[in-house]
């Protein structure tokens, strides 16, 4: 990874209510547990302004509506575990 990758979770009370309060976690402990913590920075928005697509949260430059508890751990993978 050259430059820093970025997250941003929305964390507006919409999405907050609706599961990204459990999903920020899941995140904290996923940077923790992967020793990315120093390479990635991690955010919160008060509003991404897709609330009737939330919960969202923004990977660099894609952002991802309708995330859960049962999806983000993919989603990071997808995003940051390396292919053997």
């Amino acid at each position: 990874m050259n430059s820093k990758n970025e997250i941003t979770i929305c964390l507006g009370s919409s999405c907050y209510s609706r599961g990204n309060d459990v999903t920020l976690e899941i995140i904290k402990d996923y940077l923790r547990e992967n020793s990315l913590k120093e390479s990635i920075f991690f955010k919160g928005h008060l509003c991404i302004e897709l609330c009737n697509k939330g919960p969202v949260v923004k990977i660099n430059d894609q952002t991802y509506t309708n995330v859960s508890k049962d999806n983000i751990i993919s989603i990071l993978d997808n995003h940051f575990k390396k292919t053997v």
